[in-house]
């Protein structure tokens, strides 16, 4: 009898087991405290199942593998070389829309996992309902909605002009269900809107939590890699800017895509930050319309001022984006200062480098500005995080620190190092040939970034080798 009644717990307690995880450190807890105790954060503890060895053994795992090996068995995992794999190149499809194939590296591969990201209402939804209904003729499509009815997705798609012949939707957020529809149906594209709304039946937590933001998405990269059907995932942003939920969902996802904009501005702009199958840091631009996104062709025209008079404090540089040269305006306020620690503001650049470089402007430039504040903006809402913005935001300094504009139709870029000397950047020749496309006359630049003959087309290129010829030239 004794046997009997311990047999039932037993047996339940191999069944599975409940452990709560901090998101932070990853420490592991048989029950719920308020406070991690080994890195301390507060509520950082989520409830997971852990699945009991001997049924993970069953299903193939590690502990299957190995005692295979053991066995002898010639099913078991070998080492082979990497030179003896074979391997192709990975097919894609277009999205039917320019700027997105260009930003997922060339187009949609088959099974890749894609999240996208961004700020509530800057239209994740909308690009992603139109790369879905163009795609439809070569890739069935399955749109998965938890935040909307369907009637809201179908008056959305009637409103924008979309086709609709190929696309299914489904207003569902369990993840056991929409695997369901999806076997039955057999999407080739499914879009999931967001994957903080999806649930798993296998845990407890509430939808949105930690824990069951990551099982639902591991259980449809799974689904994803087994069937090859590509993924799309909706993730919502915190207030930080980063996408919610745990920071492993990143590194589960082959592509990771934000989508930025300006509040009042009707551009956006979609940046991959991770990309298994291109290029990161490309970047793609479209702006709002009454018929949804549309794209922008010629994104170095909307970064450009309005003004056609030159203006004091403004300086045009060509900065490049994944394998896109883009000219922005770089624009800089110097005011007397009535603090007693001038400020330094930097948007669209790092802080901390715009102090540097106002450092290095008074020691081998000879211009002080320690009296005054200092403001610097990068038009268009584009963050400038390479170092060819260097050169521009000096002359730009020094522009509005005499109020005197630059020469007209003149473009700049180099690095500057801390000794002064103006250091070449990457793809020179392509930048240029890019400023010379709009109509630029004039370029400043290192000297390694100077083509032969110091001309291209009919624009001169200065180079320079020290912080003050480029200031003289300018």
């Amino acid at each position: 009898m004794s046997n009997m009644s311990k047999s039932p717990g037993k047996s339940a307690a191999k069944a599975a087991r409940t452990a709560y995880v901090c998101s932070e450190c990853g420490a592991d807890y048989n029950k719920w405290q308020g406070q991690c105790g080994e890195c301390g954060g507060w509520n950082t503890l989520s409830e997971f199942i852990v699945e009991p060895a001997a049924k993970a053994g069953a299903g193939g795992g590690v502990a299957a593998s190995r005692r295979s090996s053991w066995a002898g068995r010639v099913d078991a995992p070998a080492v082979t070389a990497l030179k003896d794999v074979r391997h192709s190149e990975e097919s894609r499809v277009s999205t039917g829309i320019g700027e997105f194939d260009r930003v997922l590296g060339g187009g949609l591969v088959h099974g890749a996992v894609v999240l996208v990201g961004g700020d509530p209402g800057i239209g994740k939804s909308t690009l992603l309902l139109q790369a879905i209904t163009r795609m439809a003729q070569t890739l069935p499509g399955l749109y998965v909605t938890g935040e909307e009815s369907l009637s809201q997705v179908a008056g959305r798609a009637a409103r924008l002009g979309l086709p609709l012949d190929g696309v299914h939707a489904l207003a569902e957020t369990g993840v056991e269900r929409i695997l369901e529809h999806a076997a039955a149906t057999k999407p080739a594209l499914i879009v999931a809107d967001s994957v903080q709304t999806l649930w798993t039946e296998q845990l407890g937590a509430a939808p949105g939590s930690v824990s069951q933001v990551r099982e639902s998405a591991a259980r449809l990269v799974r689904y994803a890699k087994e069937t090859g059907t590509a993924v799309f995932l909706v993730g919502h942003v915190t207030k930080e800017g980063g996408i919610a939920g745990p920071r492993v969902l990143e590194h589960m996802v082959d592509a990771v895509l934000y989508f930025e904009g300006e509040s009042g501005s009707r551009f956006r702009v979609l940046r991959a930050f991770k990309n298994r199958f291109g290029a990161v840091n490309e970047l793609g631009v479209f702006a709002m319309s009454d018929k949804g996104l549309r794209e922008v062709p010629n994104p170095s025209a909307i970064f450009l001022s309005g003004s056609r008079s030159p203006q004091p404090g403004s300086c045009v540089m060509v900065t490049r984006e994944g394998t896109r040269p883009l000219l922005v305006e770089v624009q800089a306020l110097v005011d007397s200062s009535p603090l007693s620690n001038p400020r330094r503001v930097a948007v669209g650049m790092e802080q901390n480098r715009l102090a540097m470089l106002l450092a290095v402007l008074h020691r081998h430039g000879g211009i002080s500005v320690g009296d005054q504040d200092v403001f610097v903006n990068v038009v268009g809402g584009i963050r400038v995080q390479e170092t060819a913005a260097d050169l521009p935001v000096l002359l730009a300094v020094l522009s509005s620190l005499r109020d005197q504009p630059l020469a007209e139709h003149t473009v700049a870029f180099g690095e500057v190092g801390l000794s002064g000397e103006i250091r070449p950047v990457p793809n020179g020749e392509d930048r240029l040939k890019e400023a010379a496309t709009h109509g630029f006359k004039r370029a400043i630049v290192a000297k390694g970034n100077a083509p032969r003959g110091g001309r291209i087309g009919e624009m001169e290129v200065i180079a320079v080798e020290r912080l003050s010829e480029a200031l003289d030239a300018a």
